[in-house]
């Protein structure tokens, strides 16, 4: 594939590399801007401002792999949304669905961002983050599948566990 700008051919790159380039610059940006708050400020007003951004950021990317995947609401379109994410962000993951069909479970061996942390240096602060963000970021996704959607999170790898252990449940509304 071409790439043009402004008619001139300035790069020749297949979809595969296009893809690397945006997922470097997606995790790059995430990490630096976090950087920078911290050196101006502190750690934990990164966090703070890190934990408002994922607060928001989870609806945008649901939404949009709603659009992409052509998904609609409940705990199957969740499942796929989770496990079109996963794949697409490099994770490695099993999902197990129940028989019962109302829930799954993520079980995440091989984290992207916990990862970069350990490559950075920054092991010793991974659990702050994973605490911060996951029990935000993945209850956002459940809720933008449906309000009857759960999420609960078990093991974390950045806490020391063999795998984060995520479980989303719909659970049934009762009539009254």
């Amino acid at each position: 594939m071409k790439l043009c700008i402004g008619g001139f051919a300035m790069f020749r790159l297949t979809d595969k590399q296009i893809a690397e380039y945006f997922q470097r610059s997606y995790t790059s940006v995430d990490g630096l801007w976090f950087m920078k708050i911290e050196e101006r400020y502190d750690f934990d007003t990164a966090l703070d401002i890190d934990k408002n951004v994922w607060k928001v950021f989870p609806k945008i990317q649901a939404r949009t792999m709603k659009s992409l995947c052509g998904l609609g609401y409940g705990i199957e379109a969740l499942r796929e949304a989770i496990e079109a994410k996963h794949t697409i962000e490099k994770y490695g993951f099993e999902i197990e669905t129940t028989k019962s069909g109302d829930s799954f479970t993520c079980l995440v061996t091989e984290c992207p961002w916990f990862n970069l942390m350990v490559k950075s240096g920054r092991e010793h602060l991974a659990h702050k983050v994973g605490e911060a963000i996951c029990e935000i970021e993945y209850p956002v996704w459940a809720t933008e599948f449906g309000d009857s959607l759960r999420f609960t999170m078990e093991g974390k790898l950045c806490s020391g566990s063999k795998c984060c252990i995520m479980t989303f449940t719909e659970t049934k509304l009762s009539k009254k």
